[in-house]
């Protein structure tokens, strides 16, 4: 009951936060925006988001093998794309991912696939907030820039201050996630994984007609994405809008706009998503056992 009315909750606000976004800017202009997108870009951006999901489920394979935990390729992806569509359609961001540790736990113990999904997880934020840090430092040197209000600055010090205050922490996964932080394979997937998620979300702002400013790459697109760990919404719907629209004038471009990429960005997570639905509605003769899957995992 309770989880009802939580999500009953969440998607009252979701829904009312981009109405409310809709009345403040110009709900024609941003229709528009929206089904008149640039198809070319669309797939761009379609296209990137699928190649994420391959990237952070080796990712995740690579993280799960360094704890002993051992899944094929096939079944990491299998699994990153339920993920994904129960994070994109339950409340929290987070539900989907642990559905995913509970459904591994048959190759090691349950404690070792939380901790491999959790780092996983980690090694992303870690990048965005690393990339969006040095973006921000660098956009101070460039003349012209975006001149950033004291909110943004504060948002980028509060997850800056929290990863300081975890690295002098000593619990469990930190020893792991120093490891996988001095590993040149895994700083090269989560700085990929990260290029192609910002790449779809500029592609979504060309598909509606905005182009963004190339310094917004490493500061304004990462907070826009940063929105969407906000846990009181469905998939991060409102809050992305709503940083989009809040961030896009200081960029010289208008609400509206704002709005529209962060609608048509939103719509391609899902639409990406979407094959969870087939792996979920195959017949068990189709889908591989845990014990044939070790023969795929080399």
């Amino acid at each position: 009951m309770k989880r009802t009315v939580a999500l009953g909750l969440k998607l009252v606000f979701s829904a009312g936060l981009i109405a409310t976004l809709l009345f403040l800017a110009d709900p024609q202009s941003v229709w528009a925006q929206v089904t008149h997108a640039s198809w070319q870009w669309v797939f761009l951006a379609g296209s990137c988001l699928l190649a994420v999901t391959g990237l952070m489920a080796w990712r995740w394979r690579y993280v799960a093998r360094e704890l002993g935990l051992e899944l094929s390729f096939w079944r990491a992806t299998r699994e990153y794309l339920i993920s994904n569509l129960v994070n994109q359609t339950l409340p929290g961001g987070v539900v989907g991912d642990a559905a995913r540790a509970v459904r591994v736990r048959d190759a090691a113990t349950l404690k070792t696939a939380v901790w491999s999904v959790a780092i996983e997880r980690l090694l992303g934020q870690i990048a965005l907030v690393a990339v969006m840090t040095t973006g921000f430092a660098v956009s101070l040197t460039l003349p012209g820039g975006i001149a950033w209000p004291v909110w943004a600055w504060i948002l980028v010090a509060i997850p800056f201050g929290i990863a300081i205050l975890a690295r002098r922490m000593e619990w469990p996964p930190m020893t792991q996630i120093r490891f996988f932080l001095r590993n040149p394979m895994q700083i090269l997937l989560s700085l990929t994984i990260f290029a192609l998620l910002v790449t779809a979300f500029w592609a979504s702002s060309r598909a509606v007609g905005a182009n963004l400013p190339l310094e917004s790459l490493f500061t304004l697109i990462p907070l826009i994405l940063s929105a969407m760990l906000v846990p009181l919404s469905i998939g991060g719907w409102g809050w992305r809008e709503g940083a989009a629209a809040a961030l896009f004038p200081l960029a010289g471009l208008e609400m509206s706009a704002g709005i529209a990429a962060g609608v048509v960005y939103g719509a391609l997570l899902l639409l990406t998503a979407f094959p969870a639905v087939v792996l979920l509605l195959l017949p068990k003769s189709l889908k591989p056992h845990a014990a044939g899957e070790s023969e795929l995992a080399t």
